[in-house]
C-alpha cells in the first residue's frame, strides 16, 4: 500500500491497559476485551452476577444512534484528532469500535482498507466513510467536513497571526525553533515509510531513481508517480514477488461485542450500488467543481492567484497517494517555484502548523492559501485578512471534494462486496518512489534551516544542534511530534532573546 501505514488493534495489558496501534500481522491471536468500568454503588439483580451482566451487555447492539448524536460526535472528533493518521485512526477505532460499538471491528477494518487506496487524507475519508454507511449521504457530508471544519478556523487565525506579526520577536523566536524541528519530522517520515515500503533491491532502485530525479533533473512530481505506476504495472506482470504489497488491515478483527453496524448487518438499502445513484454522485461533483472554479474564471480571471489555485490544488488532491508527505514536494514546487504564493521557509512554518493543529497534515495547504491570498491582495490592500481567508477557504474546498466524491462512488462498490481490497503492483512501485521524493524534500527543508542566507551565508549551528536532537527523539527515543516541536519552539524562543 502507497505509503500509508498499516496497523492492527492490540491492547497494552499491562497496569495503564492502553490502547495503541502496532504494525505487525493481522493474523496474531485476539486479546480479551477489557470490560467497562462500572459505577461503584452498581447492584446486579439477584439472579444475574458480573460476568452475566457483561456477557449480556455484549451480546446486544446499542441502541440506535440518531444524526445529531453522531453530529456531535464528529465534531468532537475535529477537535482532538491530532498525531496524524495512526493517531486519528485509532481514536476512532478506540470511540465507534470498542466504546461506542456503532461499528464491528471487521466492517471499521474493511472500510480503512478502502481508503487506503484512495489518494487523500484516509483518516478524514474513513470519518466520511462510516458516517455515510449510518446516515447516508448527508451523514457522510457531516463526518467528514467537521473533521476539518476546526483545523480550517484555527489554521486561518494561527496564518493570519503568523502573516502579521512573524517579525515580532516572540513569534519570530518560536519559528526559529520549529524549523529545524520540521526538518527533523520529515527525515522521519522518510525512515518510515522507507522502513516499510522499501523490502527489496527492485523498490529501493525506484525510491533512488525518484529522489535522482525530482533533486538532480528536476522533474514534475506527477511523472514520477506516472512512471512508477507504469514500471510497477509492468513489474507485477514479470517479478510479481518484488511488487507484492506487505501488510494491509486484515478482516480478522478483534470482537468487542454486538455493534449497531456488525458483521451480518445487512448493508442498508442507501449503501448498495446502482448505476443511477453513481450517475447522479458524479454530476453532483463535478457540478460542485465546475461551478465556484467557473465563477472564480469569471470574477477574477483564470490567470488570478483564486483560480489558479483551485486548479493546482485539485491536481494535488489527486496525487497524494502516500500521504500528505508525499504531495508536499509537488505543492512545494507549484506554491514556492512556479506560482511564488511563498517562500521556502514560510513552506516551513506552514507544515510546522500544519502540524501541531487537529485535523489532516494536508491542511497545510490552508495555510499556502491564505498566505497567497494574503499576498495577492484581490480585495484591495484594506482587506487583507478577508483576500487570505477566501483563498484559504477555495484551497481547502478544492483539495477535499475529490474525497468526498471517491467515498459516495466508490463506498457502494465496497459494501457489496464485502471482500478484502486486493493492493496492485503499481501502487507498491508508487509508494517506493514516493521514499525517494521525501528523501528530497528532507534536503529541501535541512538546506534553508541549516543555511538560511543562501550557499554563501553562514552555516547555523544552533538550528544543526535542534535539529539533530530533535532527530534523536523522534527515531531513538519515538517522542510525539507536538512535545517535539514545543521543545523546539522553546528553545528557539530562549536562543532569540539571548542574541
Amino acid at each position: 500500500m502507497p505509503g500509508k501505514a498499516y496497523f492492527v488493534a492490540r491492547f497494552d495489558m499491562g497496569p495503564a491497559k492502553r490502547y495503541h496501534w502496532r504494525q505487525e500481522s493481522t493474523e496474531t491471536r485476539a486479546r480479551p476485551t477489557i470490560p467497562a468500568a462500572r459505577p461503584a454503588n452498581h447492584r446486579f439483580p439477584p439472579t444475574m452476577n458480573a460476568i452475566d451482566h457483561d456477557a449480556e451487555a455484549v451480546a446486544s447492539p446499542p441502541p440506535t444512534v440518531g444524526f445529531w448524536q453522531a453530529f456531535r460526535f464528529w465534531l468532537k472528533l475535529g477537535f482532538i484528532s491530532f498525531g496524524g493518521p495512526a493517531g486519528q485512526i485509532a481514536i476512532m477505532h478506540q470511540e465507534l469500535v470498542e466504546r461506542r460499538r456503532w461499528i464491528s471491528e471487521r466492517r471499521f477494518l474493511h472500510a480503512l482498507n478502502y481508503c487506503m487506496v484512495l489518494p487523500g487524507p484516509e483518516a478524514q475519508q474513513l470519518a466520511t466513510y462510516i458516517g455515510w454507511l449510518m446516515h447516508r449521504t448527508w451523514g457522510g457530508i457531516v463526518a467528514g467536513g467537521l473533521f476539518v471544519l476546526p483545523s480550517l478556523v484555527i489554521l486561518v487565525a494561527l496564518s493570519w497571526i503568523y502573516v502579521a506579526f512573524g517579525e515580532a520577536p516572540l513569534v519570530s523566536g518560536i519559528f526559529y525553533g520549529i524549523k529545524p524541528a520540521v526538518t527533523a519530522i520529515v527525515v522521519q517520515a522518510t525512515h518510515r515509510i522507507g522502513s516499510r515500503a522499501l523490502k527489496n533491491g527492485v523498490l529501493w532502485a525506484i525510491a533512488a531513481a525518484a529522489f535522482v530525479a525530482i533533486f538532480a533533473l528536476a522533474v514534475p512530481f506527477p511523472a514520477i508517480v506516472a512512471a512508477a505506476a507504469v514500471i510497477g504495472y509492468a513489474g507485477g506482470r514479470i517479478a510479481p514477488g518484488k511488487f507484492a504489497a506487505g501488510g494491509g488491515h486484515g478482516t480478522r478483527g478483534q470482537s468487542f461485542g454486538a455493534a449497531l453496524i456488525d458483521d451480518r448487518t445487512p448493508t442498508p438499502a442507501h449503501a448498495l450500488f446502482t448505476w443511477s445513484r453513481c450517475a447522479k454522485v458524479a454530476l453532483a461533483g463535478a457540478l460542485l467543481w465546475l461551478i465556484p472554479m467557473g465563477l472564480l474564471v469569471l470574477a477574477f480571471g483564470w490567470d488570478h492567484a483564486f483560480a489558479q489555485m483551485g486548479w493546482f490544488f485539485t491536481k494535488a488532491a489527486l496525487l497524494t497517494f502516500g500521504g500528505a508527505y508525499a504531495v508536499l514536494p509537488y505543492v512545494y514546487q507549484g506554491a514556492v517555484v512556479q506560482y511564488g504564493w511563498l517562500t521556502p521557509g514560510q513552506m516551513i512554518d506552514g507544515l510546522a502548523l500544519g502540524e501541531t493543529t487537529p485535523g489532516p497534515l494536508i491542511m497545510v495547504v490552508t495555510f499556502v492559501g491564505f498566505v497567497g491570498g494574503y499576498a495577492a491582495a484581490a480585495f484591495g490592500p484594506d482587506n487583507l485578512f478577508a483576500a487570505g481567508a477566501v483563498a484559504a477557504m477555495l484551497v481547502t474546498w478544492f483539495t477535499f471534494l475529490p474525497s468526498f466524491i471517491f467515498i459516495l462512488l466508490g463506498g457502494p462498490l465496497v459494501e457489496t462486496t464485502h471482500g478484502d481490497l486486493k493492493f496492485t503492483a503499481p501502487l507498491t512501485a508508487i509508494t517506493a518512489a514516493v521514499v525517494g521524493v521525501i528523501l528530497n524534500l528532507a534536503l529541501f527543508f535541512g538546506y534553508h534551516v541549516l543555511w538560511p542566507q543562501g550557499p554563501s551565508g553562514a552555516f547555523d549551528w544552533v538550528s544543526a544542534l535542534i535539529a539533530l536532537g530533535a532527530i534523536v527523539a523522534l527515531l531513538r527515543f519515538r517522542w510525539n511530534v507536538i512535545p517535539v516541536i514545543a521543545a523546539c519552539a522553546a528553545l528557539g524562543l530562549v536562543v532569540k532573546m539571548l542574541r
